[in-house]
C-alpha cells in the first residue's frame, strides 16, 4: 500500500474511532462510499438469503457497524484499502436520522430551499445540529430519532434532492475521503450533538407512502413525475468512465421512488445515447431493481 494510502487509512480509522467513542456505530468504507469489506458469502453456491452478520464473519455492510473500539480496529485491519467510514443510522444511542440535501443540477432544484419550505408549511424548525459538508457541495444534517419510531430510507420522497437515511441506512462520516473528495464537518457544528428531530418532521418521515395515483382512463399506468426527467438528464450528462455508475444510481432512485419499471426504457435509451451498450444498460437497471427490492424487504429502503 502506498504511503498516502496508508495515511488515508490511518486517518479514517482515527475518525471512525472518535465517532464510535461518541456512541455512533461505524464500519469501513471504500473510496466509492460502499462497504470496504466483501461479503463472506460471495461465491457461495447457496448464500444465506438475509444474513446480517449472524454467521459471525465481517463483510455485511452496515450490519458490521459497531461502537466497540477493538471491533472497529479489527474491521479496518481487515479492510486495508478503506479510506472512510460509514455511520449506521437508526441505531442506539442516537438513533441517527440523516437529511441528505443534494445540489445535483440534474434536478434543477434547491434541496435546502425545499426543506425550508417544508418547515414553513408544517411549522417546524431545524435546530442547530451536526452538519457535514459533502464533496459535491451538498450537506448532511444529523438528527436524533426517538426509540419509538422507525424512520425508513427514502430518495426524493419529501422533495426532489432530499434523501433520508434511516433504519438500515448509513451516512459517510466526516473525515472520510472518497473518489470525489473529503467529507468535512461544517464550521461551528463539531461541538454539537445530533439534535432531536422535530415532531412535525418526524411525522413526515414516518407516514405511510401513498400509492401512485392512476392517470385518467382505464388500464393506464401512472406516469413518472418530473423527477424522472431529472434522472434521465443525469444519465445523459455522463462522461466516459461514469456512464454505468450514473445509470445504476438513477435506476436505484427511480425504483426507490416507485416508477423504476415505467422509466426503464427511457433510462436505457439515455444510456445508449451516451455510448453504453444496450445489454449493459439493461443489466445495470435490472441490478438496480434487484437491489432496491431486496433493500425494501429488509429495511424499507437503504442508503
Amino acid at each position: 500500500m502506498a504511503t498516502t494510502d496508508r495515511q488515508t487509512h490511518t486517518l479514517a480509522l482515527a475518525h471512525a474511532l472518535a465517532a464510535a467513542g461518541r456512541g455512533l456505530p461505524v464500519f469501513p468504507l471504500s473510496a466509492t462510499k460502499l462497504p470496504a469489506l466483501r461479503s463472506p458469502h460471495r461465491g457461495d453456491q447457496q448464500p444465506p438469503t438475509h444474513c446480517r452478520g449472524e454467521c459471525g464473519l465481517p463483510g455485511h455492510g452496515v450490519h458490521d457497524a459497531t461502537t466497540d473500539p477493538a471491533a472497529v480496529r479489527a474491521l479496518f485491519a481487515a479492510a486495508p484499502r478503506a479510506t472512510g467510514y460509514g455511520i449506521a443510522c437508526g441505531r442506539a444511542r442516537h438513533r441517527l436520522i440523516g437529511i441528505d440535501l443534494d445540489v445535483d443540477p440534474a434536478y434543477g432544484s434547491d434541496a435546502a430551499g425545499a426543506l425550508r419550505q417544508l418547515a414553513l408549511q408544517h411549522l417546524f424548525t431545524i435546530p442547530p445540529t451536526v452538519t457535514v459538508l459533502t464533496p459535491s457541495g451538498g450537506r448532511h444534517l444529523w438528527l436524533a430519532g426517538p426509540a419509538d419510531a422507525t424512520v425508513p430510507n427514502s430518495a426524493g420522497r419529501l422533495a426532489p434532492g432530499i434523501d433520508i437515511r434511516g433504519s438500515g441506512g448509513y451516512l459517510v462520516g466526516p473525515g472520510s475521503v472518497t473518489a470525489r473528495g473529503r467529507y468535512r464537518l461544517a464550521p461551528g457544528t463539531a461541538h454539537l450533538a445530533p439534535a432531536p428531530c422535530p415532531r412535525a418532521l418526524l411525522r413526515l418521515l414516518t407516514q405511510p407512502r401513498r400509492p401512485p395515483t392512476a392517470t385518467t382512463g382505464a388500464g393506464l399506468t401512472p406516469t413518472p413525475d418530473r423527477r424522472g426527467e431529472g434522472l434521465i438528464q443525469f444519465v445523459l450528462a455522463a462522461h466516459e468512465g461514469q456512464r454505468n455508475t450514473r445509470l445504476f444510481w438513477a435506476a436505484c432512485r427511480a425504483y426507490e421512488h416507485g416508477f423504476g419499471d415505467a422509466l426503464a426504457d427511457a433510462l436505457t435509451a439515455a444510456a445508449v445515447r451516451t455510448g453504453l451498450p444496450e445489454h449493459e444498460a439493461r443489466a445495470a437497471i435490472a441490478s438496480a431493481a434487484r437491489l432496491t427490492t431486496r433493500r425494501g424487504e429488509e429495511t424499507n429502503g437503504a442508503a
